[in-house]
């Protein structure tokens, strides 16, 4: 789709397509697709689209139904975990409403428990990842991937072909591609465009249904970005951070919109909603496909690993290949491993990367603004 939109107006078409999408979710439903949804970035989305169905992050990150989630859990869980059950219980998410079937995975003890709860209401499949990423592992993490195969087969009443499932392999690692392609115009210095505004795009194409929409509209959007930086519209030299930690999204956008009220500009998230998401590729040559599939999901580092290497490989990596000036780890209260992890991360961005590090908490609340803004601020005006 050739963009003849101002970047503005594409931005605000990106930040707007969850809500847009909810509309667009009942009409698949309307002509009989099914639909998967998800909570996590270990969820091996190729499996479910190559039987056709469409796939849905069900995250919530607003804290509208966490007084009712309350009610079954307690109040000094993860906001993560209590948001999207308030949402599930309430039926006030219009993905989780249209969801034939909610995958979990056993990724930490309170969304294990959250979905155990969950399958009283909604049919749920609970994949069991490991938590190291030892051969063993991912014999183990191999062997749940096939088990959620026959498990959709025998509920929806299909044949998952191995060819279906390389195809679904190659759709999405094209979108990968593009991402990819998008954040990394964020290694230009200064920066062409806000972090805010790149994720708006990385966070609003997760919902976009027809993945295969996805990498024409966000390469040309990225050809635009290059075009205009090459005409010399881009941002002044702002300090350059890179957001690590829990995932963002909805009310947790207040730390990136701290970050940029303040004077900086955040150039890269490693988190699941930046690069941790889309920086590896599956091998779509593999002899076994599902092998490949196995190895490429297990290979992220996400901080329920232990040990966890493959978190400080990617955030080395980004520090040194978007000239990172200063670090900011945010952790969602109550997050046990990003919290516990915090401390490794710190020594490695201040020992080894000899950058500035600093780590705010904060839930779905909007209480912290201003103490968020102070401390980011201060943060900034050292770098």
């Amino acid at each position: 789709m050739e963009i003849v939109k101002d970047l503005p107006e594409v931005f605000e078409d990106f930040a707007e397509q969850r809500k847009n999408s909810f509309l667009a979710v009942k009409e698949l439903k309307d002509r009989g697709v099914p639909v998967v949804g998800s909570y996590c970035t270990y969820f091996p989305q190729e499996i479910a689209m190559a039987m056709g169905a469409a796939t849905v992050s069900l995250c919530s990150t607003s804290d509208e139904t966490i007084l009712e989630a309350e009610k079954d859990l307690p109040k000094n869980l993860c906001p993560l975990i209590k948001s999207s059950y308030g949402f599930a219980k309430t039926d006030k998410c219009p993905y989780f409403y249209f969801s034939d079937v909610v995958v979990g995975e056993t990724t930490c003890d309170g969304k294990k428990k959250m979905y155990e709860y969950m399958a009283q209401f909604k049919d749920v499949f609970v994949m069991e990842l490991p938590n190291s990423q030892s051969e063993a592992a991912l014999t183990l993490w191999k062997g749940e991937i096939l088990r959620l195969k026959a498990y959709l087969e025998q509920k929806f009443g299909v044949t998952i072909t191995d060819e279906a499932v390389r195809e679904a392999v190659k759709l999405n690692n094209r979108v990968r591609r593009s991402l990819k392609g998008l954040y990394d115009v964020m290694r230009h210095d200064p920066a062409p465009i806000t972090g805010y505004d790149l994720f708006k795009v990385l966070y609003g194409s997760g919902f976009k249904f027809d993945k295969s929409a996805i990498p024409p509209e966000v390469d040309a959007l990225t050809a635009k970005i290059e075009a205009e930086y090459a005409q010399g519209k881009m941002l002044t030299r702002r300090p350059r951070i890179l957001i690590t930690g829990c995932p963002i999204g909805g009310a947790t956008e207040k730390v990136i919109r701290a970050v940029e009220d303040n004077g900086g500009v955040v150039v890269a998230y490693e988190n699941c909603t930046g690069a941790k998401a889309h920086d590896q590729m599956i091998d779509e040559d593999a002899p076994d496909i599902y092998d490949a599939i196995a190895r490429r999901y297990l290979a992220i580092g996400c901080s329920v690993m232990t040990p966890n290497p493959n978190r400080l490989e990617l955030l080395g990596r980004l520090i040194d290949e978007f000239r990172v000036d200063g670090v900011l780890e945010m952790t969602l209260q109550a997050c046990h491993t990003y919290n516990v992890e915090s401390l490794a991360i710190h020594r490695f961005v201040s020992d080894q990367k000899h950058l500035p590090y600093i780590n705010v908490e904060t839930d779905y609340s909007q209480i912290d603004v201003g103490q968020l803004n102070t401390r980011i601020a201060a943060f900034l005006e050292m770098l």
